[in-house]
């Protein structure tokens, strides 16, 4: 099924789509190959557990992309029946494809999963937005008719019912902190595999870890378990011995190469 919009197509990811959809449209960014497999294997995990994923065509060509999962499939509370918004993007291609962004693409995605979400019997639609001017801007989603539910840091949780007596959605605190090991430097990955960002910070973490041999312990916790998410109160995190490594934007290799030296030394 399609969504007309002006001179594109909103049309559900299909098998002609699935390669460009799993590197995030950025086929000719190395990103993607640097990520590794992680979101194509997150695609084949979830594609049947009621995964929307719509691409926006232009010219035979993707230009932007939504993807949303039904709320008891990801870390929240609150919000029975309604869908989460993984995420929207809408790329500014460095080639000849040219800038989609700015030109109304994210917000007929959007509501191109709304119309999605409520046929499938949906009683809302949650997406998270940062409290800044970047991508997932909260006050975007403000101006799609969104209102915020809850926040934690600088995400705000923003939320469009479809029912009235809904309650809202909230996120989940965190709650485990990864353990020491005397006389190693534990490096924790939290890894889910949906967002290529988080892939790739998943990625640079491992391969800075293997440079130091014994010394550092490379941790890979799955949070593609809902339990095991629970358990931490958060998917996505990088920990050195313990303290929480800001992912976004994801840190280069070299930026935590850096960090893990730092606490080597101290050894």
């Amino acid at each position: 099924m399609g969504v007309r919009w002006s001179e594109m197509d909103i049309v559900d990811v299909g098998p002609e789509h699935v390669d460009l959809f799993c590197v995030c449209l950025e086929d000719r960014e190395p990103s993607g190959r640097e990520a590794g497999p992680h979101r194509r294997a997150w695609y084949d995990r979830v594609k049947d557990r009621g995964l929307g994923a719509k691409v926006a065509v232009e010219g035979g060509r993707p230009v932007g992309m939504v993807q949303y999962l039904p709320r008891d499939q990801v870390l929240l509370e609150g919000a029975e029946g309604s869908f989460y918004v993984l995420c929207i993007w809408v790329p500014n291609f460095k080639d000849d494809r040219g800038n989609f962004q700015g030109k109304g693409v994210g917000a007929a995605l959007l509501r191109a999963a709304e119309e999605d979400a409520r046929a499938r019997g949906g009683t809302g639609m949650v997406a998270w937005g940062i409290r800044m001017p970047v991508w997932m801007r909260a006050s975007w989603f403000k101006r799609q008719g969104y209102r915020k539910a809850d926040a934690l840091g600088i995400v705000a949780l923003m939320w469009k019912p479809f029912k009235e007596g809904v309650a809202p959605p909230r996120f989940v605190r965190g709650r485990k902190v990864p353990e020491r090991i005397p006389g190693k430097v534990v490096v924790t990955s939290l890894h889910h595999g949906w967002c290529l960002a988080g892939n790739l910070t998943h990625e640079r973490a491992r391969r800075a870890a293997s440079e130091f041999g014994d010394r550092v312990v490379f941790q890979e916790v799955t949070t593609s378990d809902l339990a095991v998410a629970r358990e931490w109160g958060e998917s996505d995190a990088l920990f050195i011995d313990g303290r929480s490594v800001n992912i976004g934007p994801p840190p280069t290799y070299e930026k935590l190469r850096k960090l893990i030296a730092r606490r080597a030394k101290r050894l």
